[in-house]
This record gives C-alpha cells, structure tokens and sequence, in this order.
C-alpha cells in the first residue's frame, strides 16, 4: 500500500489553544508517515481546502473566531505565499469552507449563515458577494436554539452546494449564481428532530449521500438526483445499534474510494466506526469501531490512495494514521505526529 500524488500535508492546529496556525508535513511515498517541516501563519484555522488557479494551487483556511475570517496562499512552492491579508466572511465562527464555480464559500458555525466571496483570477478571495442567513431551530435545549451551518461543498456534478445545518436539523440545496455571487435555498431537507447533522460524505457513485449527526450518533443514508437537485433520505443507521454509555459526538464521515466501506470518526469513544455498505449503497451495517489513537478525533480523511486514514486528535494533539484492510475495511494504527490542538489534515 503506497501513497501516491501527494508530497505534502496541511495540518490545522487551533491557536486559541495552544496549537501553531497550518502545520506543514512531508508524506513518507512508503509508509504515509508524517513529518513536520515547518508551519503556516493562521489564527484557529478549523478546517482547509485547496483549489487551483492561476498561478497554482491555492490553500484556503477559515479562522473559526467572531467575526471569522479566511486566509488564502499560493501553494505552488516549497514555502506558502500569502496571498494578501484575511478577508471577513460576515458571519461568526466559520467551521467549514469550500470552492465552486470561481467562488469560495463558507458554512458559518455562529451566525447560521453561508458566505459567498468570489475569486480573483490568481486565487485571492474579495469581500463576501452575498450572506444566506438560516432560520429554524431544534429541540435540544443548548445547541439547537438557532441556526448553525457547520458544512457548505458542492456536489460531485458541480451544479449544486449542500449545506449541512445542526441547528435546524436540515440539509439545504443551494444554487450558485455565479454571475451575481449569490445562494438561493432550492430544497430543505428535513431529518429527525434533534439528529444535529454535521458532515455529509458522497458516494463514489454519485447517487448517494451520508449524513453524519452530531447530537445523535447516527447516519442518514440518502439518495440524491443531481439533474433535480433532490435530496431523499432512505434510510437511519446507528453507529452503535447496542447503545453505548456516556456522551457521544460524531464528526466526519469518510467513504471508500470503491464505495464498500463508510467510516465515522466519533469523539466522545475516541473511536472510529467501520460500516460495510452493500452494493447498491443505500444499505450500511456497522461492522466493529477501533481507538481512534489519540483523544477527540475532529476531523478524518483518507491518504491520497484511499487506503490509509487519518485522524486530527485535537485533546490528545495529534494526527494518527491507519492503514486499512482492504478486505474488511478495518483501520489498523501505524503511527502519529505530535500536532497541538489538532483540527484538520488536507493533502495537496
């Protein structure tokens, strides 16, 4: 199992406390070990992404701070050039962000709300061409009294943005007008009071869809139409079908290239979760969780060969990696990095 296509790793590091901005790390090409090479300039960046342009490759980080902010450098050399200073998102506490369509858009954790901030040719973002603010609440007396965008990503086809709200126990479909840089809602999609979604993963295939809830640990399976731009939810699968003791909170669901296998990073077990997904991909079954190596896993990817994870440990300070079994799916520890406050890993 080698890791291919990618040289580097950004990793987020919360500096409100004690990590250092956007740590830079060498990928072993054998083994996929980490090593820290130097760090990157950025105040609580919780969450990375990368997009090219026309320079080269662009890193983007959001500041999950009031009011939030992104960052943006040109990646294409050995060493991060900024690409100006912060840009204000119009909206608090920022925990996600992606690029579509020429325009960087932001899930604002705080405010409920999504940003729209369009691109220069070379990658720089300008100030927000448009906010959409959510409205709704849920039953959860602490963290559902109001909106709480937490992931914003367009879909594999390009022509629509699901935005994943925890407070309002919904998913919205959004349009992009790209001439006039705004959102319009074309469909809310409702899922079980108190759910608190987090994160959705696609399937390889497209056509499906997993939404990963924080306040109940469960995944929503989906099916989704992208010439409709229609979200249905199929089916409910817990991640722990026998209960379990104490406080639980999913964060990052991660699906297989080859579609057989779904994993679920989950905080309060420090764990993660296998499930097998049948060929159809609308039926999961939980197949075993294993130590998550470290404490508080807040972010899970895939290596650039889809056969290792890794997961941002953010109490414990540390990104863990795993290979995986490719007959089971089952991660098996093979290492860390030390990495204070850890909050995302992006390969580029």
């Amino acid at each position: 199992m080698v890791d291919r296509g990618a040289e580097r790793a950004f990793i987020g590091s919360f500096t409100s406390t004690g990590g250092r901005g956007i740590v830079l790390a060498a990928v072993d090409p054998g083994t996929g070990a980490l090593t820290a090479t130097g760090v990157v300039e950025a105040t609580d960046p919780s969450y990375l992404t990368v997009a090219p342009a026309q320079g080269g490759p662009v890193l983007y980080a959001v500041s999950e701070t009031a009011p939030g902010a992104v960052t943006a450098h040109d990646v294409s050399g050995p060493v991060p050039r900024p690409l100006g200073a912060p840009v204000p998102v119009d909206g608090d506490h920022p925990t996600h962000l992606s690029v579509t369509r020429g325009h960087l858009l932001t899930a604002n954790y705080g405010s409920g709300s999504l940003s729209v901030l369009p691109l220069d040719a070379d990658g720089t973002p300008e100030a927000p061409s448009s906010v959409l603010q959510h409205r709704g609440s849920g039953p959860h007396p602490d963290r559902q009294r109001g909106p709480h965008a937490h992931q914003v990503l367009p879909d594999p086809s390009g022509r629509w943005v699901l935005a994943v709200d925890l407070g309002t126990d919904s998913v919205r479909v959004c349009a992009l007008d790209r001439a006039a840089g705004g959102l319009t809602v074309h469909q809310e999609i409702a899922l079980p009071p108190g759910t608190g979604p987090r994160h959705l993963a696609f399937h390889p295939d497209g056509r499906h869809v997993y939404v990963l809830g924080e306040l109940r640990p469960v995944v929503t399976v989906c099916r989704w139409d992208a010439d409709a731009g229609a979200l249905e939810p199929v089916a409910e699968v817990p991640l722990f079908p026998d209960g379990v003791q104490g406080p639980v909170s999913p964060s990052a669901p991660v699906v297989s290239p080859d579609g057989r296998f779904l994993w679920a990073a989950e905080r309060g077990t420090d764990t993660i979760v296998v499930l097998a997904l049948d060929g159809t991909g609308e039926r999961a079954r939980v197949v075993t969780s294993v130590p998550c190596g470290g404490r508080w896993p807040r972010d899970l990817v895939l290596g650039p060969s889809g056969t290792r994870l890794y997961a941002a440990n953010e109490h414990s300070g540390d990104v863990t990696w795993f290979d995986v079994d490719a007959t089971t799916g089952i991660p098996r520890r093979a290492g860390s990095l030390a990495v204070p406050s850890a909050s995302t890993v992006l390969f580029a």
